[in-house]
């Protein structure tokens, strides 16, 4: 089974979109602005645990 289909296109797309976030925090922390570098950076985690979240919540809480 390919890593696509085991993780899912959305999931997929959920890591990418966090990588994303990731990399545009960094060039933020790095060109000085340090302060909406850790703004931005912010966005990943909340996002992973907001995935989570509905996905315990569809599953039924298992």
């Amino acid at each position: 089974m390919s890593f696509t289909k085991k993780i899912g296109p959305l999931n997929l797309f959920m890591l990418a979109l966090c990588a994303l976030i990731i990399v545009v925090a960094e060039y933020l922390f790095l060109r000085g602005d340090e302060l909406h570098a850790i703004f931005i950076g912010l966005w990943a985690p909340t996002l992973l645990g907001l995935v989570i979240f509905i996905k315990q919540i569809l599953n039924g809480g298992k």
